[in-house]
């Protein structure tokens, strides 16, 4: 008696696959966030100089590029 591959076996690296690059794109969403998080860090006393804005919103930008997102 030959014995059927589970459904859950082929599955699997479909799925890791999957995971692995949620994973990734969590990842970088979590770096645009930092990043933008960055730029405007200052506190409302100090005012955020619009170049450290900008230069966190492009960064941000770019990683979400970068990933297809």
């Amino acid at each position: 008696m030959t014995r059927q591959p589970s459904p859950e076996s082929d599955a699997a690296p479909g799925l890791e696959a999957r995971v692995g690059r949620l994973e990734a794109q969590v990842a970088t969403l979590a770096d645009a966030l930092r990043a933008l998080a960055h730029g405007l860090e200052s506190t409302p006393a100090e005012g955020t100089p619009p170049e450290e804005t900008a230069r966190g919103a492009r960064l941000a930008r770019e990683l979400l590029l970068s990933q297809d997102l």
